[in-house]
């Protein structure tokens, strides 16, 4: 039986891992999650509540909680991280143990644009900013967290990476772990 192929995408909020995770997903016909939603299903609450009636330290004990239960499964699959994800509870040596790490390095230009109007809503720490203040918030959560996105065994750059170039790049990748 072929080993299990377990992909975690890791990235900033608004990178575009949970669309791509779900196009990637799709092209590899494996099943897709996100931890955010796995962590509101598990514990019966949105994210924004949790930060806001328990706490970020307790969110981040259930999201550690949470994505070691779902790397331990068995099967294939691409996980969406949560944005904050890799860089607390050695979470990032967590996956890297456990599946194929994927850092979506994408220009802050380009997460800004996407983070502005409605999409707001549902992102705490960047509730009530402007577009010019959720551009430096961006910038400040880049430098606190590169390090450990940068801990990735794959690292896709720019605006425009396909799920295409990832799956060779991965089918690459399982050829020299054999």
């Amino acid at each position: 039986m072929a080993k299990a192929l377990k992909i975690v995408l890791v990235g900033l909020p608004g990178s575009g891992k949970s669309t791509f995770g779900r196009h990637l997903a799709n092209s590899l016909r494996f099943p897709y999650a996100d931890l955010d939603h796995l962590i509101e299903e598990k514990y019966r609450m949105k994210i924004p509540d949790i930060f806001t009636q328990l706490g970020e330290g307790k969110f981040r004990q259930w999201e550690t909680e949470t994505l070691r239960e779902f790397l331990a499964t068995t099967d294939s699959y691409i996980l969406s991280s949560g944005g904050g994800c890799p860089c607390f509870n050695d979470n990032m040596e967590l996956i890297n143990q456990n599946a194929i790490s994927v850092y979506l390095d994408v220009p802050l230009e380009e997460i800004s644009a996407r983070l502005s109007g409605s999409k707001i809503n549902n992102r705490p720490m960047f509730e009530g900013l402007d577009l010019g203040e959720v551009t430096l918030k961006l910038k400040s959560l880049l430098v606190e967290r590169d390090m450990y996105y940068n801990m990735a065994k794959i690292k896709l750059s720019g605006e425009d990476f396909s799920a295409e170039l990832l799956a060779s790049e991965l089918l690459g990748l399982i050829k020299n772990l054999n």
